[in-house]
């Protein structure tokens, strides 16, 4: 089973969304559904990077990791390299 780091990206909010999760479909569709939270003020979420790991533990470090940067030229950089 894989588990992925994924980066979405709101045209609207001019903001981008770090997450991990097991299946990047349902989970942007969730992200996309009418619920709370930050993703809830736009409905424009699409995905502009992931990477795959085997394990949860990995994916979600990783996650951790890009949050912390709090930079979104380092974000930009590697999303578009």
């Amino acid at each position: 089973m894989n588990y992925f780091t994924y980066i979405l990206y709101s045209a609207k909010l001019d903001r981008y969304y770090i997450g991990s999760t097991e299946d990047i479909s349902i989970r942007l569709k969730e992200h996309l559904w009418e619920h709370k939270g930050f993703t809830s003020k736009a409905k424009d979420w699409e995905l502009k990077y992931f990477e795959s790991y085997t394990l949860k533990t990995d994916a979600a470090k990783r996650e951790r990791q890009i949050k912390k940067w709090k930079s979104r030229k380092m974000i930009e950089k590697l999303i578009n390299p």
